[in-house]
């Protein structure tokens, strides 16, 4: 077996695409310390440096009303809920300049599948944000939401993403993905764009040359193998895109957040990932993905101290201080990071930290007192 293990080794360190097989053998089988070492030299090889990155943006929720009904979701509430809201100007107005002073100058805008909210509301939205803050950058929806307004549009994706960048929006988040496996997404939000539409959503944001991210939330219903395959799936996406397209600029594992979602409540089901295995994740993510550059530990749903763990085993970037995390947050994650912090835990790891932009340039850090 050791012979088998230092041929897959040397495949990875060479940047070479392992097999789903080959990988779900390391996923499972290597050890640890193997697979921390790999990972980092391969961190290595994407940064020859010793600079973490880290981002202040703020996420503001759009709306809270969806139709998706994801399992795992706290925060939405069904259209006809007294409680649903939709952002207006003003509220946008007061986040944005909390978040300037902050230094920041990125919102991450995400919402519901609101069944209402068409593409003229969106494009609407964004233009009114740019000409009231041109310099900020609207990092905002995501494949799911695409897919949706596409069908109330009767649109191609195409269509509705050129539109969306007319009117501002600057980069797509890989929202949505949880595991790109139908099995599971059939299982855990019914409603929500199925693997093909997400991937090929993906596919024609880069042919835009639109800057996505990639994600994965994992620890629920999914096997082992699904995770492989579901990097698997994202690394051939990437390795479509033109050399000079931004593609997929990072990719980002986190665990699936249980506290009162559905899947607990009805299934019995919880996050069983403990911290090895997150590591592990963070490692075979790096040998998984030779064609991405940057790997984020996510902090929100680990913690620090396994965060730190994770920029020795292939993670780059330790994400955001993220003003206004309401998702993820419903449902268990409580960790807390101000720009300070953030800076101090990646010199803790051993790590010199710098403020990057959404396409991993580096820029200053200038709060406004």
């Amino acid at each position: 077996m050791t012979k088998e293990y230092n041929n897959l080794y040397k495949k990875a360190l060479n940047l070479e695409f392992l097999t789903i097989d080959e990988g779900l053998l390391l996923y499972e089988n290597a050890a640890l310390e193997d697979l921390i070492f790999i990972g980092n030299e391969l961190r290595k090889k994407h940064k020859q440096n010793n600079i973490v990155t880290w981002q202040i943006d703020r996420n503001v929720n759009i709306t809270n009303s969806c139709i998706s009904q994801c399992k795992f979701c706290n925060f939405y509430k069904k259209p006809n809920d007294k409680s649903v809201y939709v952002t207006t100007i003003d509220e946008y107005k007061v986040k944005i300049n909390e978040l300037i002073k902050l230094g920041g100058n990125q919102l991450l805008l995400q919402g519901g599948l609101h069944p209402k909210l068409k593409l003229n509301f969106y494009t609407d939205l964004f233009s009114d944000l740019k000409k009231l803050y041109p310099n900020i950058k609207l990092h905002a929806l995501g494949p799911p939401e695409i897919v949706h307004i596409a069908r109330l549009e009767k649109k191609s994706y195409k269509e509705i993403l050129e539109a969306l960048v007319e009117s501002g929006l600057d980069s797509l988040p890989g929202a949505g993905a949880e595991i790109l496996s139908d099995r599971v997404r059939k299982s855990i939000s019914p409603v929500k764009a199925d693997t093909q539409q997400w991937l090929d959503v993906m596919r024609e944001a880069h042919k835009l040359n639109l800057g996505t991210s990639a994600t994965m939330m994992f620890g629920h219903i999914e096997t082992r193998r699904e995770r492989i395959e579901h990097l698997v799936s994202i690394r051939e996406v990437q390795s479509e895109k033109l050399d000079s397209a931004y593609g997929f600029l990072a990719f980002i594992p986190w665990p699936f957040q249980d506290e009162n979602t559905f899947l607990q409540r009805e299934y019995g089901i919880t996050n069983d990932v403990r911290s090895e295995e997150y590591i592990r994740t963070i490692a075979i993510s790096r040998i998984m993905l030779p064609n991405i550059k940057n790997i984020q530990a996510s902090w929100l749903t680990v913690g620090k101290d396994v965060a730190q763990i994770c920029l020795h085993a292939g993670a780059n970037d330790f994400g955001s201080i993220m003003i206004e995390e309401n998702v993820v947050s419903s449902a268990g994650a409580h960790f807390k990071f101000d720009a300070e912090g953030i800076q101090k835990a990646i010199v803790e790891a051993g790590f010199t930290p710098r403020l990057r932009n959404q396409k991993y340039e580096f820029i200053d850090y200038q709060p406004h007192q």
